[in-house]
């Protein structure tokens, strides 16, 4: 077995880790509500992806439950 012969030091080893620096994480804007979101996903917000409706916003979904609560109300 071969055993290194050297310690790295520690200006060797920084240099090799510069390369590993954090990239800025890049956004685009939503096309609907124009909030920034990752590329190639679907807004959190407004659920749209290429402006097709792919998911039910929180606020569809809260609307939902308040109608949901009103008709069962009625039924009483």
């Amino acid at each position: 077995m071969s055993v290194p012969k050297k310690k790295r030091t520690r200006g060797s080893t920084k240099r090799r880790g510069s390369h590993f620096g954090l990239k800025k994480i890049k956004t685009v804007l939503c096309s609907r509500c124009k909030r920034p979101k990752l590329p190639h996903q679907v807004c959190a917000f407004c659920g749209t992806y290429k402006d097709k409706e792919i998911l039910k916003s929180k606020l569809d979904k809260k609307e939902e439950k308040k109608l949901a609560k009103q008709k069962a109300r009625q039924a009483e």
